[in-house]
């Protein structure tokens, strides 16, 4: 990597990490670069697309002013505590300075045991980490913010999990590594010292407009909160559902992180649940709104040192204002939600009833008397031909996706005069919501089918093709209409996504 590494994590927040080495691994197979991630980090992509590289993508042969570190954090899992928590199959390799001046962590998942590992062996298999490349990419081309995978290796090494897989080791980019968990980490340990340098740090690298603020710490927590509403918002919007929305899986930067059970919905049913481990339903589509609120008290809860000193020493005062701030999540989740629904049924002005137009569309997609509900995707791209007076009635038309045939009729003169209303030609009114509707999503079937080649015939092909596909959601091809489609009720009955550990 001819890279000109930062690593000012390492340098500046010492008792956060535990200076660790990768596990040398028998044969790297470097299975996919990211080309066009490698150049935004100033790569030389062509020579690392070869055996050198693999070796380097496995942590075999690392770069000089590489200082690779296990990151310590905490976490609420489930609802539960744990004090220690932390990088138990992955390293930071280091932070390098981007073609627009970001700052970017690069690192390891996969890579071997390290002192956080809990008994686990600190390994990847090939599924999970395609998983990621896959929705990491996926969801970056649909414009959310979120890790992405640098590059994935084979390892040469079989992994032990319901059956022997493939090894495997993703290279992850990130704005930053660091989480809720990390404060908690510090908060339990009584650690004000670190806990202050850690949120100046954090204020310094994602939140420099607070700097200069008269109590910048409980301007973090209103700029946190703002933020994560709009990445919540934004899954919402696609239909994302997360899976292990865990406090050490919620980021600072405001990036997606973590996409082992994820998924994204098919049928329109706001309990959709497809984590095997989410057994009550707690990170089900419709409670990631109020989960990510909860995660953000837990933030405030770990926050409270610094909070309590600029209240003046008053820790009830403190107490107050930080819930004062929290409160306000919802409005701030509803804002972007609508923005964002706004977009989706074509609206580009505000008018008080459009809350109510976009929730009834949404009531109508839900299956009817135990029925599947529409597809969540399809339904909001086939409104863009009804918007120019086309396609209601194809195969895959709204009207065919619309299980409440009373509920849409209802609904669509509503939709209709509102449209009007703003003057637009229907074709540029069409346009503009397909540039904001997806037509294609990393469907579960088709993940499934390409993960499933990968893994057991060596066969990648079906990857490269859906992740090609994933690479242009907005743009519908006919040669991929098969990647628009949706699985069918058997094919979804059922369908779980599991954790990679």
């Amino acid at each position: 990597m001819n890279l000109q590494f930062d690593n000012s994590y390492a340098r500046d927040l010492e008792g956060l990490y535990v200076p660790w080495k990768a596990a040398e691994v028998p044969e790297p197979k470097l299975v996919r670069l990211n080309h066009g991630l490698a150049e935004e980090l100033g790569l030389d992509a062509k020579a690392l697309d070869s055996a050198a590289g693999a070796q380097i993508f496995a942590g075999n042969k690392l770069p000089g002013g590489t200082a690779t570190i296990a990151l310590a954090y905490a976490g609420h899992q489930f609802g539960g505590f744990s004090p220690q928590l932390g990088d138990g199959r992955a390293l930071l390799l280091g932070e390098v300075i981007d073609n627009k001046g970001k700052r970017r962590d690069i690192a390891f998942k996969g890579s071997g045991r390290t002192p956080f590992s809990r008994g686990g062996d600190g390994k990847a298999a090939l599924g999970p980490v395609l998983r990621e490349y896959l929705i990491g990419e996926a969801m970056h081309a649909l414009g959310i913010p979120t890790t992405r995978a640098l590059a994935a290796v084979t390892t040469g090494e079989i992994v032990r999990r319901e059956r022997n897989l493939p090894g495997a080791v993703l290279t992850r980019v990130a704005a930053s590594h660091i989480r809720v968990g990390s404060f908690q980490f510090l908060a339990a340990r009584g650690d004000e010292a670190r806990l202050k340098k850690l949120a100046d740090y954090v204020i310094d690298r994602h939140y420099p407009e607070v700097k200069g603020a008269q109590q910048p710490y409980f301007e973090l927590l209103r700029a946190l909160c703002d933020r994560q509403a709009k990445l919540i918002a934004n899954w919402i919007n696609v239909g994302f559902i997360h899976g292990v929305m865990n406090t050490d899986n919620m980021t600072l930067s405001g990036e997606t992180i973590d996409y082992g059970p994820c998924a994204f919905m098919d049928h329109y049913n706001p309990a959709t649940v497809f984590s095997s481990i989410d057994e009550q339903g707690r990170y089900a589509y419709v409670n990631q709104p109020p989960i990510a609120n909860w995660n953000l008290a837990r933030f405030a809860e770990a926050l409270l040192p610094l909070l309590t000193v600029e209240s003046g020493g008053e820790q009830d005062k403190a107490v107050e204002r930080a819930m004062e701030i929290l409160a306000d999540f919802q409005q701030h989740y509803e804002r972007h939600w609508l923005a964002g629904m706004r977009r989706k049924l074509g609206l580009t002005r505000e008018d008080e009833a459009d809350f109510a137009l976009a929730t009834d569309f949404l009531a109508g997609m839900e299956g009817q008397d135990g029925g599947a509900g529409a597809d969540f995707t399809l339904a909001f791209r086939r409104l863009a031909d009804v918007a120019e007076g086309r396609g209601e009635l194809s195969p895959f038309g709204l009207r065919k996706l619309y299980g409440n045939a009373a509920a849409l009729d209802a609904w669509l003169p509503r939709w209709q005069a509102r449209l009007q209303s703003e003057g637009l030609a229907p074709e540029k009114q069409a346009a503009a919501m397909r540039a904001v509707n997806p037509v294609y999503i990393p469907r579960n079937h088709r993940v499934e089918e390409a993960l499933a080649a990968a893994t057991d015939l060596g066969d990648y092909a079906p990857f490269e093709r859906l992740l090609s596909v994933l690479q242009q959601p907005f743009d519908e091809r006919i040669e991929f209409a098969a990647y628009a489609t949706p699985a069918t009720m058997e094919e979804s009955r059922g369908y779980q996504t599991f954790c990679g550990t």
